[in-house]
């Protein structure tokens, strides 16, 4: 047995604390400093987009989206049924209703004829989920919104780096947002981002987050503002893990690419599907066991797992059942389910070493009784 193999543990080291070193020597720590605004130059360059505008957290880069968009009651978003719960509370924030669809089978994404089937005279938005880091099927749902006239809110948040067809996720939609929580990509322990290429939206979201201050006019505040500040302290971190992105990216696809060829050809265990032409991020590989297959149900899988030291972490549970939302519920989500019922997230964290991926997936495969050489 592997010591300390790694979910989604956050890579940290000497660049790391260099930056963060020199950002407690420059005394701004806050959020004033020269770090957060070098973050952003930085960020934006990286998507190539014109801004990007640091926050306190993914949710509240998606909240400033939706509320940019004038998102209110009366108004209804679209949102894929197996999603973490912060793709949905935001629009809830803003007093719109959430519409939750089914997913697709195979990519475990928003189905975009679902979509199609969800809209109504209501609907303004569509927030895909790049679940895990895999892309959605980002041209038809774009068509399914230009068509309709429809805002498109990438919740980008697990799949920094991801590519579909030669575009960042994130970069697609009307405005993408990012999480930098400790798990994630790259961490500033907190934090994320919105990324835009309408410079009125990107300037109004950043007034916004300061408390809607008009800085020229004192303590001055014209309109309702939010607190969604990202610290320099939490910046200086962004800085360094950012110029280590690459490293995690490739390291994140080579042990995605090590599960499939392990997995290959075996029936009881599908990768999560990436679409033609897409690139996951691989934040966290995932899988979907035939539960009635192999005669044990996920959460036993876990506990032989976490006996042979591999941590794993189940799949979303269906956000239609939580008591805030289960009176959005409407038809069977029967993809969502399966999924739930028989998916499982495994290591994918940068601090692993090829070995620990190895093991983990061999680790599977023995607890499922299944037997195959792996020569890797």
């Amino acid at each position: 047995m592997f010591d300390n193999i790694h979910l989604d543990s956050p890579n940290l080291g000497e660049k790391e604390k260099e930056y963060l070193i020199k950002c407690i020597e420059s005394g701004y720590v806050s959020t004033a400093g020269p770090f957060v605004p070098e973050f952003e130059k930085r960020f934006a360059k990286f998507l190539n987009v014109n801004y990007c505008v640091s926050v306190q957290s993914g949710t509240a880069a998606l909240h400033m989206a939706l509320y940019e968009l004038d998102i209110k009651e009366g108004d209804e978003v679209i949102v894929p049924a197996i999603t973490f719960v912060a793709t949905v509370n935001p629009i809830v924030y803003c007093g719109a209703t959430p519409v939750f669809v089914d997913i697709d089978k195979e990519t475990w994404n928003i189905d975009p004829m679902e979509i199609k089937k969800a809209i109504s005279s209501r609907t303004r938005a569509i927030i895909p989920v790049h679940l895990y880091g895999n892309p959605c099927d980002m041209d038809k749902i774009m068509e399914i919104a230009n068509d309709n006239n429809l805002y498109v809110i990438e919740d980008a948040t697990e799949s920094l780096g991801a590519l579909y067809r030669g575009r960042l996720t994130g970069t697609i939609g009307h405005i993408g947002c990012f999480s930098f929580n400790g798990n994630k990509v790259i961490t500033t322990g907190g934090g994320g981002m919105v990324s835009s290429n309408n410079e009125e939206w990107a300037s109004h979201i950043k007034f916004l987050v300061n408390q809607a201050r008009d800085i020229a006019q004192g303590y001055y505040h014209s309109e309702i503002g939010f607190n969604y500040r990202m610290t320099n302290l939490e910046a200086s971190l962004g800085i360094a893990q950012l110029e280590r992105l690459q490293e995690f990216l490739k390291k994140k696809r080579m042990y995605f690419e090590l599960y499939k060829e392990i997995f290959n050809g075996i029936e009881e265990i599908t990768v999560q599907k990436e679409y033609e032409g897409a690139e996951s991020s691989a934040w966290l590989p995932s899988v979907k066991i035939d539960c009635k297959k192999v005669g044990m149900t996920i959460p036993q899988i876990q506990d032989e797992l976490k006996k042979r030291g591999v941590p794993t972490r189940r799949i979303f549970n269906p956000i239609v059942d939580f008591p805030p939302y289960k009176e959005y519920k409407k038809g069977n989500y029967f993809n969502s389910y399966e999924i739930f019922e028989n998916g499982l997230n495994l290591p994918g964290s940068t601090l692993n070493a090829f070995e620990n991926i190895e093991y983990a997936a061999k680790a599977l495969l023995n607890i499922l009784n299944i037997k195959r050489e792996v020569n890797i």
